[in-house]
């Protein structure tokens, strides 16, 4: 699963992992639910792989893996997360509206509550992404964190990003995921 905000790139993450896994001869289904994803919302992506696949859903407690790009939306899809599977946090906190507007508070020690009910792994992307040029590209250094733990070639992954980013922001992108990857 992939989760985050609206405006934090989960759907370009989905299509450059999407690619990667194609690219390996993989059957691919992807599945993106949209939360007023313009406004902030949350967005799920769900994208399941293998020899064949039927649905591109993912049920509670089914996830392999979880990339999150927001400590928030991570609390959120923890419950999809198996037992013996691996979640990868950003530490970017986006505010929801509520928070916004004095209704709710964000909630506190995220982090400390996800480390303690599963295998997880904390970066700072959108430091990385300044690093490399430009803090839009924090997807793109998850997706470089994210292929560190799969057994797909490297090579392949910058082949996924060099085929769905478009040419101006290229050089920047393969930085940022650069960065990721040796994060």
């Amino acid at each position: 699963m992939i989760v985050g905000v609206g405006g934090q790139g989960t759907l370009l993450t989905s299509r450059i992992l999407g690619s990667a896994l194609i690219g390996m001869g993989y059957d691919v289904k992807v599945s993106e639910v949209h939360g007023m994803s313009q406004r902030g919302g949350s967005v799920i992506t769900y994208v399941r792989y293998g020899e064949r696949v039927d649905s591109p859903l993912v049920d509670i407690a089914e996830a392999d893996v979880i990339l999150a790009f927001e400590e928030l939306e991570a609390y959120r899809a923890l419950p999809y997360l198996k037992k013996t599977g691996k979640m990868l946090v950003n530490t970017q906190q986006m505010m929801p509206m509520p928070v916004i507007t004095g209704t709710a508070q964000y909630p506190e020690g995220i982090v400390a509550k996800l480390s303690a009910e599963a295998d997880i792994i904390i970066l700072d992307a959108l430091a990385l992404a300044k690093q490399a040029g430009n803090a839009k590209c924090a997807n793109v250094v998850l997706i470089g964190l994210l292929a560190r733990h799969m057994d797909i070639p490297e090579e392949r992954w910058l082949d996924a990003v060099r085929a769905n980013v478009p040419a101006k922001l290229l050089d920047v992108n393969l930085k940022a995921f650069g960065l990721g990857y040796r994060a």
